[in-house]
């Protein structure tokens, strides 16, 4: 099985994006969220409409949000990120008529295959320091805190089959605490290991529970940083899973002649990944492999 994963969009999506995955082979396609250029998610949701393959994405913190909910989020200011979540069920099932076939998941089970399980996980995460979007997400799934976050991912699991993929925005927590690690925080270096602890709690109860988590994909944290210019780690394996971070951005450089995504590969006993550049019509440029088993 391969599956084809795209991080960050930003709104670096056009209809060469869409032919070339429509005709690519690939038995899915996973989004890990962010379509936005910064906060309006619609234009690309509607060009990916157009793609035929099964595709499942889950909503960034730039997905479905404003821009003064986002503000008030990323300053903590309670009173503000909870008159920002004022219509933001609404803003999501716009998102979600907007992607037509592409699946529109959080706190979700779906199938990849007959065997093959697939966990979206919570939708909007921005960072292991807090729950972010806390208003929204009591208000759509009754969850307002890790912990909440926590027993509805497991309740998840204890129903899916043993193999599973997670599709989160953010990574887990436990993947390291520098900046450049795959989801340390480069913009403020003191808050180190940026990723989810919900998440990576969710995944050591699968674990426990006998099934094989195969590949976290995730993004979020880019692969620049904005403020040091320094390069991160894009993967990492640790307990038989493969954990990648797709977030390249942008993912359209040299005006369109070098796009970028992940082709995950699954089989019986092994699961690799390659980073794949393709030219404006199509043609692979570059594959470099990410990690193997």
């Amino acid at each position: 099985m391969q599956i084809g994963i795209i991080g960050d969009i930003h709104g670096a999506w056009d209809e060469r994006d869409t032919a070339f995955f429509n005709a690519s082979g690939y038995d899915a396609l996973l989004f890990v969220g962010d379509f936005a250029r910064v906060v309006n998610s619609r234009p690309v949701a509607q060009r990916l409409a157009r793609l035929t393959l099964p595709a499942w994405a889950i909503p960034g913190n730039h997905d479905a949000t404003t821009l003064p909910q986002l503000i008030a989020e990323i300053r903590g200011r309670r009173w503000a990120t909870r008159w920002g979540a004022i219509g933001m069920r609404r803003r999501i099932a716009r998102l979600e008529a907007d992607l037509g076939p592409v699946t529109l998941g959080g706190f979700s089970r779906h199938a990849l295959a007959r065997d093959v399980g697939l966990i979206i996980a919570r939708p909007h995460a921005m960072g292991g320091n807090r729950l972010y979007f806390r208003p929204y997400l009591k208000h759509a799934f009754n969850v307002s805190s890790f912990a909440d976050s926590r027993d509805r991912l497991c309740a998840l699991i204890d129903t899916a089959p043993r193999d599973l993929i997670v599709l989160a925005h953010n990574g887990p927590a436990g993947l390291g605490d520098a900046p450049t690690d795959p989801f340390g925080c480069d913009f403020d270096p003191t808050l180190g290991d940026f990723g989810d602890p919900d998440l990576r709690d969710a995944l050591a109860h699968a674990r426990a529970t006998g099934h094989r988590v195969r590949a976290v994909v995730a993004g979020h944290m880019h692969h620049q940083s904005k403020h040091s210019g320094a390069w991160r780690r894009t993967w990492a394996r640790q307990d038989d899973t493969l954990y990648i971070n797709a977030a390249r951005v942008p993912r359209i450089e040299q005006g369109g002649g070098r796009r970028h995504h992940v082709c995950l590969s699954l089989e019986d006993i092994s699961v690799r990944a390659e980073t794949v550049w393709i030219d404006d019509a199509g043609r692979t440029i570059e594959r470099l492999p990410l990690g193997e088993s």
